[in-house]
């Protein structure tokens, strides 16, 4: 009897109308996560605003749309109570994954584990309705499972991509910034002053994260503290030596000029080390196309034409 109930059940959750129910709310989720951040106003804009006028921030609240004053606060609740169950430790590398890829959707750790559960039920009832319409029932469960371990794991799979991208771009884009910075020192700025004007001329990862830095120098952080949390917030080995050496020189009174002249020629020359490698490494990763996809293709069409001959030679001589 009660395995007849635990049947009706999940024949009752891998429905199509609640399969459907839960895709749709998974794609909401990630609309809401990732799109609805697009065109706001900036934090400096805000605060402007509400100086001018003590109702601004009232007004501009209620002048939001729908989905964002309503829909995306219960989607963000709902997904707070999913990634309740996650381990505590498992969530704290998930937040240091986050900040390293750059806070996509200003999505917190409980956020990403409730988009995971959520993936992860969506995906195995709609494995298991649709093996359900062509397999037995207890090989759909086993798809029905397989699917949902697919789900789960793949929004970790896309952070880990995007973060290891986020990590890529800062390491392209720091020596041109650290020749930048030493300019603009060199002609007389100070560091917080070239720090903008670098994040004035690029817009990327890295000129996003000395915006930060600076902001946070600006409410009172020392220019140490906003720069060793910029190289704890990407994870990229080669700002972090520089922001070591950065800190070392102005505890002991080296000139900052001169210290971005050498870091900037080291970084460059580590980028062309790495260039050089990756084009070494190229013929070895070659080997595969070349020995499984071109190789077989050009001696079927060299001999192809000659093959039919050469059988019957052989059939000849034996």
């Amino acid at each position: 009897m009660e395995a007849e109930i635990l049947i009706i059940i999940w024949q009752w959750l891998a429905s199509p109308a609640v399969c459907a129910g839960l895709v749709a709310l998974a794609v909401l989720c990630l609309w809401l996560s990732f799109g609805s951040g697009r065109g706001a106003p900036s934090m400096q804009e805000r605060l402007d605003g509400y100086i001018a006028s003590p109702d601004a921030l009232e007004q501009e609240e209620m002048s939001q749309p729908f989905v964002t004053r309503v829909l995306k606060p219960l989607v963000h609740q709902m997904l707070r109570r999913l990634g309740k169950a996650a381990p505590g430790q498992a969530m704290e590398a998930t937040e240091q994954l986050l900040i390293r890829a750059g806070q996509p959707g200003h999505l917190t750790a409980l956020d990403f584990y409730g988009l995971r559960l959520l993936f992860a039920v969506g995906f195995g009832c709609g494995g298991f309705w649709l093996a359900s319409l062509r397999y037995s029932l207890a090989y759909a469960a086993l798809i029905g499972l397989m699917m949902a371990g697919g789900g789960f794991a793949l929004p970790a799979l896309w952070l880990k991509q995007r973060a290891a991208q986020r990590e890529a771009e800062i390491t392209r884009a720091l020596p041109n910034a650290l020749d930048m910075l030493t300019i603009g020192v060199e002609a007389g700025l100070a560091f917080e002053s070239a720090m903008l004007r670098v994040a004035e001329q690029w817009d990327n990862a890295l000129t996003q994260e000395f915006r930060q830095a600076v902001l946070e120098m600006r409410v009172g952080a020392s220019r140490n503290e906003a720069l060793k949390r910029v190289a704890e917030r990407t994870g990229v080995p080669d700002l972090h030596t520089f922001v070591a050496v950065l800190v070392q020189s102005s505890q002991l009174g080296v000139s900052i000029a001169q210290v971005l002249h050498n870091q900037a020629a080291v970084i460059r020359q580590k980028r062309r080390q790495r260039a050089e490698e990756q084009a070494r490494q190229a013929s070895v990763k070659m080997a595969f196309p070349l020995v499984f996809l071109i190789f077989p293709a050009m001696l079927v069409v060299i001999l192809g034409p000659a093959l039919p001959g050469i059988i019957k030679m052989i059939n000849g001589t034996l």
